[in-house]
């Protein structure tokens, strides 16, 4: 009996051992294919950094040099107006479906939002396209701040949703039972207790729209020069790429992995920036 027991142990712990030792091994994997990902993109990005890459516009069809001012500005353009339309109306949402658990409208608006982040980025593209360019008669950055923003919406949602349902539900009982209004409750107790899943959430959706490229085809379009107005068509950095990396020019291929570095790190910063300010508020809270 002792012995039929013994085995079992051992059986036991050779399971655990096995399972922890796989699961090492997937994290490490993972990890070295970022790794090795980031290292080309250095190793082929650094060599294609130079000060004309920021501060010149793209030279015609033929001639050496340039740069990707214009798609730098536009990048900045794009995503900015974007968060400014996706972080209210995502986080308004995301507050909304954990107040309201449960409910019809809540569960049909969850699942409208997953069904969100499901879609192709294409296809917004195209919709946005039908809906916003073809009725302003032209492409525009606010038609494709505007699919950016559609992107963004499913990660913020759920991770404000998910902050909201992880703050006690007495932090809300007690500013109510005080005679606070649900408006100041919201605004002044729980956002603010979860502002770093909710800031998380929104660097998240920046960060997954700064790489798109397909939707900003049929939406901002591109353009060679420099532009500040809303309703013209910019450049970005995605669309470099898009159109450099495809080019028979070396020259091309040597600024699209400038941009490619460019992008990269604008999107690394934004995430080590996130860390940051996670365990500091997480720390004061």
């Amino acid at each position: 009996m002792a012995l039929i027991e013994y085995k079992g142990i051992r059986k036991r712990k050779f399971k655990d051992r096995l399972f922890r030792y796989s699961v090492h091994a997937f994290t490490y994997s993972c990890l070295a294919i970022v790794l090795v990902i980031l290292f080309y993109i250095f190793k082929k990005g650094v060599g294609s950094l130079n000060l004309a890459l920021f501060t010149q516009l793209p030279k015609p069809v033929g001639e050496t040099g340039g740069g990707v001012l214009n798609a730098i500005v536009g990048t900045l353009m794009l995503v900015s107006v974007a968060a400014v339309i996706a972080i209210p109306l995502g986080v308004s949402v995301g507050i909304f479906l954990a107040d309201n658990r449960g409910r019809k409208i809540a569960d049909y608006t969850s699942i409208a939002v997953d069904m969100l982040q499901g879609v192709p980025a294409i296809v917004i593209g195209i919709i946005v396209y039908i809906w916003v360019v073809k009725p302003m008669r032209g492409f525009s950055a606010l038609s494709g701040s505007i699919v950016l923003a559609i992107m963004m919406l499913p990660a913020v949602v759920k991770n404000t949703e998910e902050t909201m349902l992880l703050i006690p539900k007495s932090l809300k009982e007690a500013s109510l039972a005080l005679g606070a209004s649900y408006f100041k409750t919201t605004t002044r107790v729980l956002v603010p207790a979860g502002i770093g899943g909710i800031f998380s959430g929104c660097v998240l959706g920046i960060a997954r729209v700064a790489g798109e490229a397909a939707p900003l085809l049929f939406t901002a379009f591109g353009s060679p020069f420099m532009n500040f107005n809303l309703l013209r068509p910019v450049n970005s950095l995605p669309l470099v790429l898009f159109n450099y990396a495809t080019s028979p020019y070396d020259d091309w291929h040597k600024i699209a992995w400038g941009a490619t570095f460019i992008l990269v790190g604008m999107v690394l910063i934004l995430n080590f920036i996130v860390k940051y300010f996670e365990r500091r508020w997480k720390v004061q809270f």
